[in-house]
């Protein structure tokens, strides 16, 4: 199997993932596939880490090409939709495990707030966490990471193409900082 072939298996797999489906008050309604919420304007949740080292600097990631959302996008926060069954916090521990590879560190809950962009509709919580270790990078999921400063973090974002719902987390975890 080839790389495209392995991309197109991988969006296939995750595209029949169950996604926690709720209402307009993140209340739960069940579950749906993750194509199914996106095709028909349905509500998810979905949870955003902001990774820091202990300099304080913000570990950003490129998407792949394959990604359904955001395909080539660089990304403040890793995360993601929130499984059938998944709380948010147990969704947010697989998901920095998974993407970068960082297990076993503790997260802080920081926001909980609704989203809405084009074909997204999500309820998000997001986290934080410090880590002064390797990366471990889903090559599925993730081209390239690094760590960088908030400064430069946000001049970036002003240049290149960075996830919106991401951003919006991040925005409000900076004011909450404040």
């Amino acid at each position: 199997m080839d790389v495209s072939q392995q991309e197109a298996a991988h969006r296939a797999a995750s595209d029949a993932e169950l996604i926690c489906w709720v209402d307009e008050r993140d209340n739960l309604l069940g579950n749906r596939v993750r194509s199914d919420l996106r095709q028909r304007g349905l509500i998810g949740r979905c949870t955003f880490i902001f990774l820091f080292n202990s300099a304080g600097e913000l570990c950003v990631h490129r998407r792949t090409l394959s990604k359904a959302m955001y395909p080539g996008f660089w990304d403040t926060a890793a995360g993601g939709m929130v499984a059938a069954g998944e709380s948010y916090a147990l969704s947010a521990a697989r998901e920095l495990e998974e993407e970068l590879g960082v297990g076993g560190v503790e997260l802080t809950e920081h926001d909980h707030f609704y989203f809405e962009d084009g074909d997204s509709r999500l309820w998000c919580k997001s986290y934080s966490a410090v880590w002064d270790g390797p990366l471990r990078l889903q090559p599925e999921e993730v081209m390239e990471a690094r760590f960088l400063p908030l400064d430069i973090v946000l001049q970036e974002a002003e240049l290149k193409p960075y996830c919106p719902d991401a951003q919006e987390g991040l925005r409000r975890y900076l004011a909450l900082r404040r």
